[in-house]
């Protein structure tokens, strides 16, 4: 893999290391620093004229920075004359604003698709986008990957036995049956109402979880209303013993507090997003899971123009 250039930014510089030791492969030497009125400076200390390059940027909180040097990196390998640039996003902000719920409001999923497309991106490879149709924003090629492999490996190490698995929301049906499907467990649905952006009603489940051992995975927890919420009504309803687990730790606001206090006996979470020490010392519960060979895998894959997709098949 002689013609293959990799970078990492700032945003999660662990998993770049973590994705390039699995290559075999150093990561790329670059400079960045920021002027002291905060613009970006960089510089690229090796040459990626003609070769396959890839730079691993998740735009995650502060998500306006990190995705504002993506743009920049993207940029700087396009002038520099790379072959191909791949725009590694292990989680990709703004994913949540896919749609027109109402007038008056932006598609800011579409603009940041955009955005990459301009700066001179070639491809995307990303993990557990939010709204799957947001493949379709862009006119290049996006891999959107699945950390079911991940997360199932996990589960499974836990040797839990017989598994009930809750979807939070209605609109996590599909996810919940794939886990459903895989372990061989029964369903059940919370019945979730959104007042706003930070206010949610639950009002029931659809289900039985008596005495069962119960799985929710979800693609991301941000303020964690929705799965905290979720805990508390199956608990209520007889859950024995309650497992969490999703692709995206955004773990904003009262995310953390939250879920301090919920009845979650396991909670897991990939770093696709850094967790910081002190949110793992205020969350005993907490494991964070590696998804660097996954996507190292698929870097691998891509490079050599071989199949993405037969990774997910069984």
């Amino acid at each position: 893999m002689t013609d293959i250039r990799i970078y990492a930014g700032r945003s999660n510089r662990d998993v770049g290391e973590a994705i390039a030791r699995y290559l075999g492969y150093p990561l790329g030497r670059a400079q960045l620093e920021n002027f002291p009125d905060g613009e970006i400076s960089l510089k690229l200390f090796d040459d990626c004229r003609g070769r396959d390059s890839f730079i691993i940027q998740s735009t995650c909180p502060p998500g306006n920075d990190h995705l504002m040097e993506l743009l920049i990196f993207i940029d700087c390998m396009k002038r520099a004359s790379a072959q191909r640039i791949t725009a590694v996003i292990p989680y990709f902000g703004y994913a949540r604003q896919d749609r027109k719920e109402e007038g008056r409001v932006p598609i800011t999923a579409k603009l940041v698709a955009n955005l990459l497309t301009t700066a001179g991106a070639d491809r995307v490879l990303t993990l557990d986008l939010h709204a799957a149709q947001i493949q379709g924003f862009f006119d290049i090629p996006v891999d959107n990957l699945s950390a079911e492999p991940v997360l199932s490996a996990y589960i499974n190490s836990l040797d839990l036995g017989p598994l009930t698995l809750v979807s939070p929301d209605v609109g996590n049906v599909k996810r919940a049956r794939v886990y459903a499907n895989r372990f061989g467990g029964e369903l059940a649905i919370i019945d979730k109402r959104r007042v706003s952006g930070t206010e949610i009603q639950t009002k029931a489940i659809i289900g039985d979880v008596k005495d069962k051992c119960v799985l929710m995975v979800d693609d991301m927890i941000a303020t964690a209303g929705t799965i905290v919420q979720a805990c508390e009504v199956v608990r209520q309803h007889g859950a024995k013993r309650i497992i969490v687990a999703a692709t995206h730790g955004v773990l904003c606001g009262p995310a953390v507090e939250r879920l301090a206090a919920a009845p979650i006996d396991n909670l897991a979470v990939a770093d696709t997003i850094p967790v910081r020490p002190e949110v793992r010392a205020k969350l005993p519960n907490l494991t964070v899971l590696s998804v660097s060979d996954l996507m190292g895998e698929a870097i691998r894959r891509i490079h050599r123009h071989e199949s993405v997709s037969s990774l997910f098949m069984k």
